[in-house]
Parts: C-alpha cells; structure tokens; sequence
C-alpha cells in the first residue's frame, strides 16, 4: 500500500473531519443547519490552526479567531462555549479518527511483522493526512487541563502498547530478535512522530511520505527481524 491508495480507501477531507465533529458534538452545538455548521466548523479549525502555528493556542484570543474567521465571537459561541472546549473538541476528534482508521487496517489475524508495517504505513498515512492536527495536537498537549491532558497522554502512550504487543507476539513466534520491546516500541513512536513535528525539513530535502515510510520500515524490520 502507498499513500495514493490510502488516500482511495479512507477519503478524509477537511469537509469529512468537520462533520464527524459536528455528529459527536451535535448536542451542545446550537446550529442545527448541517450546511451552517460544517462552513462555519471548518473557518474556526482552519483559523485555529493557522493561529496556533504561529503563537500558539494559549497566546490565542477570541477575537484574533474572530477577525480569521470573520465571524462574530457570539457566532462563535454557538458552537463552543469556551476555548477549552474548542480544543477539547479539536484534540478528542483527533484521536478518535486515528484509532479508528488503525483498527480498519489492523488485522488481529494477520502476521505480527505484516502487522508491524501495516501499523507504520497507516500511522504516517494518517499524520500526513491530518498533518496540522497532529503537529497542533502535540503541542497543545501541554495546555489541557489535567484531566483531558492526562487523556491525551494516555492515548498517546495507546500506540506505543500496540507496537509494543505485535513486537512480543513476533518474539513468541520467533520471528522478532529479543530486543527490550518497551524501548523498541519508544523507538518506532518517536520516528513516527518525527514525519509530522518536521515536515517542513523533509519537504525541502524533496522526500516523499512513501520515501519515508520506505526507510523506517526498512530500518525497523532490519533492526528486529530474526
């Protein structure tokens, strides 16, 4: 599988993003007039985005997303009731889209090691498709209270136990060498996080999405096979 086939099978646009937000959040949004919503969803994630690259979401103001947005802040409100909320909201979507696309992919049935390089293709799939989302997400981890920061860490953490649980399955099958499979899984994470919190480095020196998940695959594979 490279990326134009992923791009195929899992159509998300920044259209589809906005509307599974608006069916999840459906009771507390009080527009009700689905084409409304999703016009208005997307210039307020598209304009928090943009901001936050720049300053950061803390540094944020309502009425810097309302003069990016256009919209008024009481517009706004009708579709949050506080900025917290807005990156509750941004942060949770995030992780509910990437782990379901994870379980669409990941077979329990399929070889540990065609389990291992699905896991990295989908993973940097997923980032490249949702690039700014994820690089926001990252950083703004730190700015969520402690209760939904401590979720988000958790989450973070979930990837980690799936790479780490296919490594020791491949060792019970005795095709993965019997490397430390909490470090090796740490490993794997942080190159696939490398992809999105260094786009930019990557796109100057002119490499691919399936450039790079040609080499970390090859690198990995070459570092744990039997």
């Amino acid at each position: 599988m490279n990326y134009a086939d992923f791009q195929k099978q899992i159509k998300m646009t920044r259209k589809s993003v906005c509307r599974e937000i608006y069916y999840q959040n459906s009771g507390s949004i009080r527009i009700k007039k689905e084409v409304t919503v999703l016009r208005n969803l997307e210039k307020i994630f598209s304009a928090v985005l943009k901001i936050s690259n720049k300053k950061g979401f803390q540094a944020m103001s309502m009425r810097d997303l309302s003069v990016e947005t256009e919209l008024s802040t009481g517009a706004m409100y009708a579709y949050f009731s506080a900025k917290e909320d807005l990156l509750n909201m941004m942060q949770h979507h995030k992780r509910t889209i990437a782990i379901q696309i994870m379980e669409k992919y990941l077979k329990p049935e399929a070889d540990p090691i065609e389990k291992l390089k699905t896991m990295i293709r989908v993973h940097l799939y997923i980032s490249e498709a949702m690039q700014p989302w994820f690089y926001f997400s990252y950083m703004e981890t730190k700015n969520m209270k402690k209760k939904h920061r401590d979720q988000a860490v958790e989450n973070s953490r979930a990837t980690e136990k799936i790479i780490r649980e296919i490594i020791l399955e491949g060792q019970k099958a005795n095709l993965v060498k019997d490397h430390d499979a909490f470090m090796s899984a740490s490993l794997i994470k942080a190159m696939l996080q490398e992809w999105y919190l260094k786009r930019k480095k990557y796109a100057r020196r002119k490499v691919s999405i399936d450039q790079y998940a040609d080499f970390v695959e090859s690198i990995i594979l070459s570092y744990i096979l039997n």
